[in-house]
């Protein structure tokens, strides 16, 4: 025989009784501390989108022409402006003292100090922007 006859022979053994027996042992049967079962964290992918969902992005809804609709010209508007230094706009019911302040300066390029808002009782909402001295 071969020089390393045992070695081959006692492989090969191994090998049938593997083939007939099976390689697996005693399986450790898992113990449970909790009585709740609690589903594993499984792997969770970032996605990956085959198409933009939204074909353009959205324009703002108020801009600057929507949110000033048209300045007050009444007799007390008129005063504010000659004694206060201040005008008088009907803006859009949404905006916010901020938006105004920023519409008015790019519709008008003056820059407001303050800007004081009432909701008139026709539903109307009225601006008192005071401007910069």
């Amino acid at each position: 025989a071969a020089k390393g006859g045992k070695a081959t022979t006692d492989k090969a053994l191994k090998a049938k009784k593997a083939v007939t027996k099976g390689t697996f042992t005693q399986r450790k049967k898992k113990v449970r501390n909790t009585v709740h079962f609690r589903r594993p964290k499984t792997l969770s992918l970032p996605r990956a989108p085959k198409y933009p969902r939204k074909s353009a992005p959205s324009r703002p809804r108020l801009d600057q022409f929507k949110i000033v609709k048209y300045p007050l010209t009444t007799e007390s508007a008129m005063k504010k402006i000659e004694d206060n230094n201040t005008l008088v706009f009907i803006v859009d019911k949404r905006s916010n003292k901020n938006m105004i302040k920023a519409a008015v300066k790019k519709l008008y390029d003056i820059d407001a100090q303050r800007v004081n808002t009432l909701i008139r009782p026709d539903g109307e909402k009225k601006a008192y922007v005071r401007l910069a001295p």
